[in-house]
C-alpha cells in the first residue's frame, strides 16, 4: 500500500487559482492522493477534469482517485475510485476498475467501516467529523467516530469533513492515520502555505503506520 495519509478533494469551483496551477502545486507539495470530486458536472466535463488531473499526476508519487464514478476512473486511467454508501458495491467496482487499482469507501459509522473492510475496500474515508457544506452535513459526527473506527478495523483510513488547520490536531490525536481536506486548502489565500502547514501537522505519518 503506497502512502495515502494526505488527500485533497479537488473541486474546481473552490479554487482561487487556475486548475492546472493548483494541480502543479498539489503534486509539487507531495500530496499523497488527489481525488477529483465534481458533484454537479455533466459526464463530459467531469471526465475532462479527470484527464487534466491524470496528466498532472502521471509519473509522480501523487495518486489520482476519481470520486463516485468507476467508469470515468477507468477512462481517465486513474489509480483508483472512491465510493459513497449509495454507489456501486466494492466487488462490482473492483470488477470494472481491475485488481491493480484502489477502491476507497466513505463510511459514517464503525459498522459501515467493518462492512467496507469485509467487502474488500483498500482504504476508508471516515466522517464527516465536523460540519461541512462541501458534503452537505450541517452537523459533524465528531472525533469519537475516528476513535471507534480506529478500534473497529485494520484498514487504513483518512478522516474527512470540515477539517481545518485549527481542528486537524484533534482529529490526529483521536487516532486518524491520515486526513482528507478540501476547502481548507483549495480556498486558502495561499495554497502552498496551507498545504505545507497541513504537512507539518501530519509529519511523517502515512497510512502504513502512525
Amino acid at each position: 500500500m503506497p502512502p495515502l495519509g494526505f488527500h485533497v478533494l479537488l473541486s474546481e469551483d473552490l479554487l482561487r487559482v487556475p486548475y492546472e496551477e493548483a494541480l502543479a502545486v498539489l503534486v509539487r507539495e507531495g500530496v499523497d492522493v488527489v481525488q477529483v470530486r465534481e458533484k454537479r458536472l455533466p459526464d463530459r466535463a467531469f471526465l475532462e477534469r479527470a484527464l487534466r488531473a491524470r496528466a498532472a499526476t502521471r509519473g509522480t508519487r501523487t495518486l489520482l482517485v476519481v470520486n463516485d464514478r468507476v467508469d470515468l476512473a477507468v477512462l481517465a486511467e486513474a489509480d483508483g475510485v472512491h465510493l459513497g454508501q449509495e454507489d456501486l458495491p466494492v466487488a462490482e467496482a473492483r470488477r470494472l476498475i481491475g485488481p491493480g487499482r484502489l477502491v476507497g469507501v466513505s463510511t459514517h459509522s464503525a459498522a459501515e467501516a467493518r462492512s467496507a473492510e469485509a467487502a474488500g475496500a483498500d482504504y476508508l474515508g471516515v466522517g464527516p467529523v465536523f460540519p461541512t457544506a462541501t458534503k452537505g452535513y450541517g452537523a459533524g459526527l465528531g472525533t469519537a467516530l475516528v476513535r471507534e473506527v480506529r478500534a473497529a478495523v485494520t484498514l487504513p483510513f483518512v478522516a474527512l469533513g470540515g477539517i481545518t488547520l485549527e481542528n486537524a490536531g484533534a482529529v490526529l490525536e483521536a487516532g486518524a492515520p491520515g486526513l482528507a481536506v478540501s476547502s481548507a486548502v483549495l480556498s486558502a489565500p495561499d495554497l502552498t502555505a496551507a498545504l505545507r502547514r497541513f504537512r507539518a501537522l501530519l509529519g511523517v505519518r502515512s497510512l502504513r503506520g502512525t
